[in-house]
């Protein structure tokens, strides 16, 4: 997630797994590019009704990434915050979590998601927390379109914040 959401590009001859990978690289490092600059506080400042702030949208992105595609597959995560408990409980940073533990929580959860990207196959399936049978071409897309449209919350929050506007479309 170091390289900046202009330096990836999906090919425009490449495969599908690749093409689809690319891009959600692409909006992962787009959401992660909208908390550059931003105060600690502003990061947690809740901005819409709902409570949504940026903190919080990168430590969902977190979970989601561990769910989909390593609980999904089969593979380990790190403990995840607990949504039976409180359904909220990935969307927003407690007190007690800082900044750079979760965006690090974060980049774990993109490599470790990458790693099962890797390791399986676009028809090979797996049983997302529904149950219900899914293979790595729908994680992919499906966390290709959550990212997406969380880059796009993210995008408002920030406005919201400071009118920081940007867009990091490249090709």
């Amino acid at each position: 997630m170091s390289a900046s959401p202009r330096a990836l590009r999906v090919p425009p001859q490449g495969d599908e797994k690749t093409c689809l990978h690319v891009a959600l690289q692409r909006h992962r490092a787009a959401v992660v590019w909208k908390l550059d600059g931003v105060s600690d506080t502003d990061l947690r400042r809740p901005m819409v009704p709902s409570g949504t702030n940026l903190l919080g949208l990168i430590k969902h992105l977190a979970a989601v990434e561990y769910g989909w595609f390593c609980e999904t597959f089969g593979r380990p995560t790190e403990p995840l915050p607990d949504v039976d408990a409180d359904p909220e409980a990935d969307m927003r940073a407690t007190a007690e979590e800082t900044t750079a533990g979760i965006l690090a929580f974060y980049q774990r959860a993109c490599a470790a998601a990458d790693e099962v990207i890797a390791a399986v196959g676009l028809e090979e399936t797996g049983s997302s927390w529904d149950g219900e049978t899914v293979s790595m071409r729908w994680v992919l897309v499906h966390m290709v379109e959550e990212t997406a449209r969380h880059a796009g919350h993210a995008d408002i929050v920030r406005e919201l914040i400071d009118h920081g506007t940007g867009d990091h479309n490249f090709g």
